[in-house]
């Protein structure tokens, strides 16, 4: 996944990844290093300026391409992944910071120059530059450094911390001033193709109309996270896709290392976290039009993410690759040390989670869509529809939704409305306003559309209709002692007998199997075929003789899982769904909806505990450890939403969400683990017996491994993604 959303932008990213190859190589950087370091203008800076990718951001009102940041991200994401050196992102970077800034004469034209060609650096911080008021202006001294872009740059933005007046001690003066105006020292840089340099001022005098009002180190924080997270993306995705490309023909043992359980596993944790990166960036991105908390969040989120992933990923690459990766001659290194100098530019990963912490613990972040584009017609009747089932009493709701199609309204027709995402999320926003319960089938929900596409019209009418309306709870008789993650290993025997089948074996893990009505069981119909291939399909009446149904006690002390003693249990031929032999593909249908629903869907990580322990004060979030651990757990749950809120616009835009699920079930259950041992560990003495303040927070821990093996293994999640979405040999 890349940050951009549309077929414009996938055209923005063709065109820039093509120019950067074209006037850019990276064999020609490299030939290129000191010229680099001394902020020499580079050959393709005319063509970027004549192709308007220089001010595709700034206000047409400057000349600039005025579409905002959003795109300059896809730009940057291009570039990124193509290495362009020299100064394209402080130059971009200073132009974004500007354009927000309430500059005065000195700032439009600046504005002007970068739209003409100027290269610009920004300051993320005052360092140690002072500013005395004199009566024009200000006089300033000092210096700062790091600042990235600033032996190429022509133009400066600096903030220097105020001195001698006493009402205003310590507060920020931002402004713009002209290269030639300071010293600017440069310096020996980690990333070998973009120079760093040390401003210094002494005696610089400032005047009133270089001044940038509405900005302070917050503010520039906050955009450079955004830009730089975006250019992350694009680096972490080179290394990706190299390896990728690498590990796929290297090989040992005469097979390729691809096939390596360990390398698959090492490739697709690779790819999960360039997945949530890519969401934290387009997050941080899309935020720059809402009100300054939640761009703030978005952004520190991003940084907190996408900065460390882009290091780890040029990490993994170099050990992926091996020796050859260790090697000077080897581009991958150029990469590793460019995601280096944008994390230590940025400050260190545990403030930007500290930063977010604190913003946490006072409000969520806001991933709700509005704005869903529906006909009238439609959104009339939808509205009409629910209002008349909202009048009814609780009890009838349910079977009256189901009636009119909104229990399951993705579903075909007559069992719900063939309705389009944007249907589906206007209904599930009016069920929600109007205070009406969603109807919810439990594991019917993965049991029931392997009826309607494979059942037959017997069937259907049969279960489907009752399903949804409540009356037939469903559980699923799939997993058994020997053949859990190897279902097609599993051993219950079906004997076919005079009007029907005969199934004897055990199944285990069974959710909701007391409660169940019916289940959907897979066993054993051939044994002279492939595993696979010898498997059917039943519906087993949990009521029926010989079934029994014995409770799981797990080490939380609750019984949620089951197991399942099926002894000569009889089922009708018309309890047969599809064709014998059938089986494991019908299987993979009821599967595949389980997987979309725990990966869209999972929620009780535990997060949520931790916020109200910090908001009504059980935890103090000053602790030591408090404000960081939020944070940083709080930055992947955001890039978790972001993700899902991606696929849901991409579904509502006709797209295919592309490998969300997959990416979302893993980074869940690493999440969840994650929160809660980093509760337990902050709760300290309150998680050693079970405190009425942190009682949820402790069960949160002991369950845990639900999510760790609940719709597979993420060691079996790696194994799909390696092969099924990164096209890795078996």
């Amino acid at each position: 996944m890349s940050i951009g959303f549309t077929v414009e932008h996938d055209e923005l990213t063709a065109s820039v990844s093509g120019l950067v190859a074209r006037h850019a190589a990276r064999s020609d950087t490299r030939d290129r290093f000191d010229a680099l370091a001394a902020g020499v203008r580079q050959p393709y800076w005319e063509v970027f300026h004549q192709q308007g990718l220089l001010s595709i951001h700034l206000p047409e009102v400057h000349g600039g391409g005025g579409f905002g940041v959003r795109e300059l991200g896809v730009v940057l994401e291009a570039t990124g992944h193509g290495l362009l050196p020299g100064p394209y992102l402080p130059t971009v970077l200073t132009g974004a910071v500007l354009a927000d800034s309430g500059g005065g004469p000195a700032c439009s034209a600046v504005l002007s120059a970068l739209v003409a060609g100027a290269t610009a650096a920004v300051a993320i911080g005052t360092g140690e530059l002072v500013a005395r008021r004199t009566q024009n202006g200000y006089e300033v001294t000092g210096s700062v450094s790091p600042v990235l872009g600033a032996v190429a740059a022509e133009h400066l933005v600096l903030g220097a911390r105020l001195e001698g007046d006493v009402e205003l001690e310590g507060e920020e003066v931002w402004f713009t001033v002209p290269a030639s105006a300071v010293t600017v020292s440069a310096e020996r840089a980690v990333d070998l193709t973009r120079d760093v340099g040390t401003v210094s001022a002494a005696g610089l005098t400032v005047a009133t109309e270089q001044l940038l009002s509405r900005i302070d180190s917050g503010c520039i924080g906050t955009t450079a996270a955004a830009l730089a997270a975006a250019e992350a993306v694009g680096t972490a995705r080179w290394c990706l896709e190299s390896v990728l490309d690498y590990v796929k023909v290297r090989e040992q043992f005469g097979k390729p290392i691809g096939s390596f359980q360990a390398v698959k596993h090492r490739c697709a944790r690779l790819f999960v976290s360039a997945e949530t990166a890519a969401a934290a960036a387009w997050d941080a991105l899309r935020a720059a039009g809402e009100d300054e908390y939640q761009r703030r969040m978005a952004a520190t989120a991003a940084a907190a993410v996408c900065l460390p992933a882009a290091v780890n990923a040029g990490l993994d690459a170099i050990t992926l690759f091996g020796g050859i990766g260790f090697t000077w001659e080897h581009d991958v290194h150029l990469y590793w040390r460019r995601a280096q100098s944008l994390r230590a530019l940025l400050g260190p990963t545990d403030r930007w989670a500290r930063s977010l912490g604190r913003l946490a613990a006072e409000r969520d972040r806001d991933f709700e869509i509005r704005d869903v584009e529906v006909e009238d017609a439609v959104r009339v009747e939808i509205a009409s529809d629910l209002a008349r089932v909202a009048e009814l009493p609780a009890a009838r709701r349910r079977g009256v939704l189901a009636d009119l199609g909104y229990a399951a309204p993705h579903y075909p027709r007559p069992h719900g409305r063939a309705a389009t995402p944007a249907e589906q999320l206007t209904i599930t926003q009016e069920l929600t306003r109007l205070g009406i319960e969603q109807p919810s089938m439990a594991i019917g929900e993965w049991v029931v559309p392997t009826l309607i596409a494979h059942g037959d019209d017997g069937q259907r009418e049969r279960f489907v209709a009752p399903s949804l309306r409540g009356e037939i709870a469903w559980c699923q008789l799939f997993s058994e002692p020997g053949a859990g993650s190897d279902l097609a290993s599993l051993m219950t025997k079906a004997t076919c007998v005079e009007g029907g089948w005969r199934l004897s074996g055990q199944k285990v893990w069974t959710s909701l199997a007391l409660e169940a009505d019916w289940g959907a069981c897979l066993a054993r119909t051939d044994n002279t075929v492939a595993k696979h291939k010898g498997l059917s399909y039943f519906l087993v009446d949990m009521h029926a003789e010989g079934v029994e149904v014995r409770p799981l006690r797990q080490s939380t002390g609750a019984a949620e899982f089951n197991e399942v003693f099926l002894d000569d249990v009889f089922v009708p031929d018309d309890c047969v769904v599809g064709e014998p032999g059938q089986g494991w593909a019908l299987a993979r249908t009821t599967l595949s909806n389980e997987r979309i629903a725990i990966g869209g869907g999972m929620s009780g990580s535990g997060l949520g505990v931790l916020r109200r322990l910090v908001r009504d004060g059980t935890v103090p979030l000053n602790g030591p450890d408090t404000a960081r651990v939020l944070g940083g757990l709080t930055a992947q749950e955001n890039a978790l939403s972001a993700l899902n809120l991606r696929a849901v616009l991409a579904r509502l835009s006709g797209l295919e969400p592309g490998a969300a699920g997959s990416v979302s079930k893993v980074a869940r259950a690493l999440h969840c683990r994650a929160t809660a041992d980093a509760i337990a560990d902050i709760l300290g003495p309150l998680a050693v017996h079970v405190d009425p303040r942190s009682s949820e927070a402790t069960w949160n821990y002991l369950n845990v491994p639900t999510f760790l093996l609940g719709g597979g293994t993420v060691e079996i999640q790696y194994n799909v993604i390696a092969e099924r979405i990164l096209d890795l040999p078996r």
